[in-house]
Order: structure tokens, then C-alpha cells, then sequence
């Protein structure tokens, strides 16, 4: 009978301990490594941002609250004033919503497209998929205010550079976004309708957006909050809208703080409204999904 000896077990033992202590060691330094120069990078950063601005960061830190305060006192003085420029900036919001709706509906339809054309078992030209990837990369690295700003150095200031601006961004953003939601479609009742004799863009319309519909609803309205914020903001580079006007109003200085209140007031009220809008009915489409 043979024999079986374990003598060598706590040498190979220790030794899988010992190389795993040494894996262990080498990721802690790579890791404290990885942060040292993080930190470093930050602090130069920092420093050499703060050399060339303006004023020193340390030194105008104690007056960060002085504009703030001051928009506020004023505005509380002029209270009464406020229900009046509320109704008087009520159309620059309705347009700014009109901007964020045009350019998510559009936005929405471009990403489509593009997830559909760029997703791996779904595509009608496979040997594409590379490009529309690319493009909506591209789509979405471009920052919306360059393009706003192209745009309107070409047609001019106004809403429908922002509205384009915006609807490039989202086709790009979604395209991403709904391309992976794609992905995970479940392909059978595609073979089935090709089986069937329907073409591609039967397969899609039958096949896959009744499995991904949810989810691309809740991205499109998660979408459109965020481009109710990005269309204020394009106000400020001439682009229309409520932070068109309230640019001008911050532009003046003391004299006009109520009015800039008050457009703080509706931007602020408009964003958590459609927040809270969209939450509650993502948050149906996820449950209604998963039950």
C-alpha cells in the first residue's frame, strides 16, 4: 500500500500565504501611489487656478456670502414686488420648458436610432456599428454650450441654438444609455419574426421596444429634467430662455435683485416640480417592470 505523506502541505500552505501577503503589499503601495499623485495633481491644479484668476481664492472666501445676502435683502424689501415678476418672467420659463421638451423629444428619437443601429444582434448594418458608436460618442463629448455657442455665432441668439445644442447632447447621451439597455433584449422574438418574413424595422417596433420601452421612458424623462437646467444655463450665452434673462438681471447689479429673485424663485420651483414628476413615474415604470 502507498504511502501518503502531507509533509509538504504547510510549506504550500505558507507559501500561497506569503504570495498572497505580497499581492496584497503591492496593491496598497499601488494604491497609496495612485492617491499620492491624485493629491499632488489636485494641489498644483488648484494653485495654479487660483494664480491666474482674478483674485486669490483664500483671499475673497470670506465674501462668498456678500452677493447672496444681497439679492436677498433686496428681494425681501421689494416682497411685495414679487408675485409681479413672477407672472412677468412666466413666459421666459414657458419657453425654457419648450427648449428642454423639443430638444428631449429629438433628442430621443436620434438616440433611438442610434441604439438601434449600434448594438451588437440588432443592427442592420453590423459592419457600421463602430461608426454610430463613434458618432454618439462624439454627440455626447461635445459640452452643449460650445455647440450653443457655434450656433449662435452662425443663426444668431436666441432659443433654436439651444434647442439644437440640446438635442445633440441627448441623442448622444441616450444613444449610449439606450444601446445598453438593448443589449439585454431577449433576441427569440426577433428570430420569430424574421421567420415570419418582417423586415428590420418590423423586428425592432414588434420585437424590441415593447421589451425596452420602460426603460428608455425612464431615461427620457430623466433626460428631460436634466435639460431643463442646461437650457437656463445656455440662457446665460444668449440662448434665450429664463437665463437670458436672468443674466441681464445679475448684469445690473443692485436695483435689480428682486427681479433676479424672482426668476431664482420659478427656475428653482420648476426644477424640483419636474423632478419630483419624473421620479414618480420612473419609479413606476421600474416597479411595473420588475413585478
Amino acid at each position: 500500500m502507498a504511502d501518503i505523506t502531507f509533509g509538504d502541505a504547510p510549506d504550500s500552505v505558507a507559501g500561497i500565504q506569503s504570495r498572497y501577503m505580497e499581492q496584497v503589499q503591492k496593491r496598497r503601495l499601488y494604491g497609496g501611489l495612485t492617491l499620492l499623485i491624485f493629491v499632488v495633481l489636485m494641489v498644483s491644479g488648484f494653485n495654479i487656478a487660483d494664480a491666474r484668476n482674478a483674485g486669490g481664492f483664500w483671499e475673497g472666501l470670506h465674501q462668498i456670502g456678500d452677493y447672496p445676502a444681497d439679492v436677498l435683502s433686496e428681494a425681501w424689501e421689494k416682497r411685495a414686488d414679487l408675485p409681479g415678476l413672477i407672472a412677468k418672467y412666466f413666459p421666459a420659463l414657458i419657453e425654457t420648458i419648450n427648449i428642454a421638451a423639443v430638444s428631449t423629444l429629438i433628442g430621443v428619437i436620434g438616440g433611438l436610432f442610434l441604439s438601434m443601429l449600434g448594438t451588437r444582434g440588432l443592427a442592420k448594418w453590423p459592419r457600421m456599428i463602430p461608426v454610430f458608436r463613434r458618432l454618439s460618442d462624439v454627440m455626447r463629448a461635445v459640452p452643449e454650450i460650445v455647440i450653443a455657442l457655434v450656433l449662435i455665432f452662425v443663426l444668431g441668439g436666441g432659443p433654436v441654438p439651444a434647442m439644437i445644442a440640446i438635442a445633440i447632447h441627448t441623442a448622444g447621451a441616450l444613444g449610449k444609455l439606450f444601446s445598453e439597455v438593448a443589449e439585454n433584449a431577449d433576441l427569440k422574438p426577433l428570430e420569430g419574426l424574421e421567420s415570419t418574413g418582417a423586415n428590420w424595422s418590423q423586428r425592432m417596433i414588434l420585437g424590441v421596444l415593447p421589451q425596452v420601452a420602460p426603460n428608455y421612458i425612464s431615461y427620457a424623462l430623466l433626460r428631460f429634467e436634466i435639460n431643463i437646467r442646461a437650457s437656463a444655463i445656455l440662457g446665460f450665452v444668449g440662448a434665450g430662455g429664463l437665463g437670458y434673462e436672468l443674466r441681464n438681471a445679475m448684469a445690473w447689479g443692485p436695483g435689480r435683485f428682486d427681479e433676479a429673485a424672482a426668476i431664482f424663485i420659478l427656475l428653482f420651483g420648476t426644477i424640483v416640480f419636474f423632478d419630483q414628476v419624473s421620479s414618480r413615474y420612473r419609479n413606476r415604470l421600474t416597479e411595473g417592470q420588475t413585478q
